[in-house]
């Protein structure tokens, strides 16, 4: 079936650029640099709730509220109180039951209505601390299509909403009460008109220095690039009246995938405050993800004044209460951010912790990894996982991480490619566990040809002898050898047999563990006359015993 509509082959016939970006020639927040948190007001419980299929209840909503208080929010909006009865008794239940500490301010929204916001003022009877949060929408599309009415009219309905919320104040004896306004679908208004409806409603609430009111500059719909919007609000921060009197708030969307952008450059140029959601939960696609803002203050050494140092526990709560997940890639928190499957991304993300580990440097500089993973909760082992594009670095890695495997570097040279050719036949990621498993199969348990049955060695006068058994293809062979040590006699002895003339030329041992009956493991590289060389391991608690199953291994790669 031949479909009715298709992309545009000439889209500037159906749309064109914005039309209301400002005027501001002399910019100044490009030249800045952002060396402080802004205040946060996450609205996870009323954006982000009226984004799910299913809204949470009344014990989930409690859930996340008590976690968005852990986090250290100190504004969180949970609600709109007129909109529904759960919704309410939501409001009602945190300040009845004593959930909210005395440092944290409950915001709600309210829309310029006068019999919501009578329902909504009820709802904060008793509540120590409220941010009253006051929207109408004044963008040209929201006035033609959806009010049908002038600019003039609409800023009536913003100071009518602003008249019966100052005359309902005094149902909230007890109560301090903050107010805020968002001009909604900001980012598509005239500046002129956003500031002329702003300083009507500032007319009506009358916020001096000393009583600041909030003026929230939503990026409602994101439809220009964030440098505009960072142009709107600078805008309005150099052109509204009283701006000493003003708290500036943003609250961004994410429909061109750059809400974070807008709000960094809109911090810039003058904000004071974000307005967010963890991990972006908003309606269409989505809200600012106030976690990848706050972290990334945080990697630029700024407290962001939150606490995801346990980001994996917040996650959980998140998915479990809002029946959303938390994308594998979405910036810090998602499970693979910090995983490096590419083989040169090992490598240096292997070295960049080893010289970390041995301090040798003041501050983080890792390759790949723009913060420390442990800081938020993660584990190194994490980081590095291993499929089909992955090295012998990743390899090498998750041996010694995960079970103290130390390979010499040549080593990984050898096995990398051995190990990259079976998780290639897998086609899959493999654990630590299979790798070790792979290591084992074709080093340590080698033992064909050659296998050891006994070895034993005496000193005399600085010359070793040894007189050792072994099977070959399951017949018995002893021998005896000297040397200047265990493995020249073992070496002496194994020309006697008739093997082919060949050297050490490589050796390395370590202790996988440290207890008491804890085996060795050496690593040992022979050549032969004609220049081919393998590697070979074994494994003993005697390290002695260990070196002399290496070098059979070896050989028997051979």
């Amino acid at each position: 079936m031949e479909r009715l509509n298709k992309m545009q082959k000439d889209p500037s016939h159906k749309y064109r650029p914005f039309q209301h970006a400002p005027v501001l020639v002399d910019r100044q927040w490009p030249g800045r640099v952002l060396t402080r948190a802004p205040r946060w007001c996450s609205v996870d419980l009323r954006d982000g709730n009226q984004a799910l299929a299913v809204p949470m209840n009344v014990s989930q909503k409690l859930e996340l509220f008590q976690t968005l208080v852990k986090i250290g929010f100190k504004e969180i909006e949970i609600g709109f109180p007129s909109a529904s009865n759960t919704e309410f008794a939501f409001n009602r239940l945190l300040i009845e039951k004593g959930h909210v500490p005395e440092d944290v301010w409950l915001q709600v929204l309210v829309q310029a209505r006068e019999d919501l916001i009578e329902r909504t003022v009820q709802s904060l009877v008793g509540a120590r601390r409220v941010i009253i949060h006051l929207y109408n929408s004044t963008s040209p599309a929201q006035r033609r299509v959806v009010f049908q009415k002038s600019k003039d009219e609409i800023k009536t309905m913003a100071i009518r909403g602003a008249q019966w919320i100052r005359q309902r104040l005094q149902q909230l004896p007890g109560t301090e009460v903050l107010l805020q306004y968002s001009p909604e679908s900001f980012s598509m208004t005239e500046v002129e008109f956003a500031r002329e409806i702003s300083e009507a409603v500032m007319d009506v609430w009358e916020p001096s220095p000393q009583r600041k009111m909030i003026l929230n500059l939503p990026d409602t719909v994101e439809v220009a690039m964030p440098n505009i919007y960072a142009d709107q609000i600078e805008w309005i921060c150099r052109h509204i009246r009283n701006r000493d009197s003003l708290v500036i708030s943003l609250h961004t969307h994410n429909d061109r995938s750059t809400g974070v952008a807008a709000t960094e450059l809109g911090l810039l140029a003058g904000a004071d405050r974000v307005e967010g959601t963890l991990f972006g939960n908003g309606e269409r696609t989505g809200n600012l993800d106030i976690v990848t803002v706050a972290l990334n203050l945080y990697m630029h050494g700024i407290n962001p004044g939150l606490d995801f140092s346990n980001l994996g526990s917040i996650v959980d709560v998140y998915e479990r209460c809002t029946g959303m997940s938390v994308p594998p890639r979405q910036p810090y928190a998602g499970e693979l951010v910090f995983t490096a499957f590419s083989g040169s991304h090992q490598d240096a993300i292997k070295k960049g912790l080893a010289e970390w580990a041995s301090q040798k440097r003041d501050y983080w500089d890792v390759p790949y990894l723009t913060l420390d993973p442990a800081d938020i909760g993660r584990e190194y082992r994490e980081v590095i996982r291993v499929n089909s594009q992955s090295g012998k670095g990743g390899v090498a890695y998750l041996l010694e991480s995960e079970f103290g495997i130390e390979l010499p570097k040549d080593l990984q040279r050898e096995f990398g490619p051995i190990a990259n050719d079976e998780v290639d036949r897998l086609g899959r990621e493999v654990s630590a566990a299979e790798l070790k498993e792979m290591f084992w199969r074709e080093y340590v348990d080698r033992n064909q040809p050659w296998r050891l049955e006994h070895f034993e060695t005496a000193s005399r006068n600085g010359i070793v002898t040894c007189h050792a058994r072994i099977l070959h293809h399951g017949s018995p062979r002893e021998f005896s050898g000297t040397g200047n040590g265990p493995l020249a006699a073992l070496v002496h002895g194994l020309g006697a047999l008739g093997i082919p003339k060949f050297e050490i030329s490589n050796y390395s041992e370590h202790a996988l563990s440290s207890s008491e009956s804890a085996s060795a493991i050496a690593y040992i590289q022979v050549k032969v006359a004609n220049g081919a060389s393998r590697w070979g391991a074994g494994v003993d608690t005697n390290i002695e015993l260990a070196s002399v199953k290496a070098v059979l291994s070896a050989l028997n790669r051979l």
